[in-house]
């Protein structure tokens, strides 16, 4: 017998099936996803890091990230959940930036059997000069695009990226209270 929920909906109203095929919430979904394909391209990645003359792997880059807006050395499994990875895979990854020097491990002041993990200058050196590749990116892609409009779309992308992780965090917490 078929369903007659709606694919890929948990069982949703007829409000949230109606919203997930309207045409703008249709638009912005593939927008969405012609974005993060563009941007997480090996061709893109590979560019970036040709011009910033920094030779990192591209699973890296969210790393150095996280680590260079982190207000502190942070934990293997923080950075994990930050990025929203296995544990396994972030091991590898500082394993790979350590022996490059581009981190450091540092203890653990609060439990000293663990380790916490840090830019080094060099780390930090390497991520602002991809950082500063992809600034170049963007303001060449944008470079018709008034002050003024270049603004308005940070100010909605914020908000949007906001208010996705607000959604998710209502539904974690949804899912944790039915399975806890």
């Amino acid at each position: 017998m078929p369903s007659s929920v709606p694919r890929g909906s948990a069982g949703g109203s007829a409000s949230d099936s109606a919203n997930e095929s309207a045409k703008d919430i249709v638009e912005i979904e593939r927008a969405l996803t012609r974005v993060a394909h563009m941007l997480t391209r090996t061709r893109q990645h590979d560019r970036f890091v040709a011009e910033a003359g920094v030779p990192v792997e591209r699973a890296a880059v969210p790393l150095l990230r996280t680590l260079a807006e982190a207000d502190a050395p942070m934990r293997p499994s923080e950075l994990a959940a930050r990025l929203a990875v296995e544990a396994p895979h972030v091991t590898r990854q500082i394993q790979r930036l350590e022996r490059v020097g581009y981190v450091r491990r540092v203890p653990d002041p609060g439990d000293g059997r663990a380790y916490r993990v840090e830019l080094s200058d060099a780390g930090l050196e390497a991520f602002e000069c991809i950082r500063a590749a992809g600034r170049r990116w963007v303001a060449g892609a944008l470079a018709e695009w008034s002050p003024g409009e270049r603004e308005q779309l940070a100010g909605l992308v914020h908000r949007m990226l906001d208010d996705f992780e607000a959604h998710r965090d209502r539904l974690d917490a949804a899912a944790a209270r039915r399975t806890g």
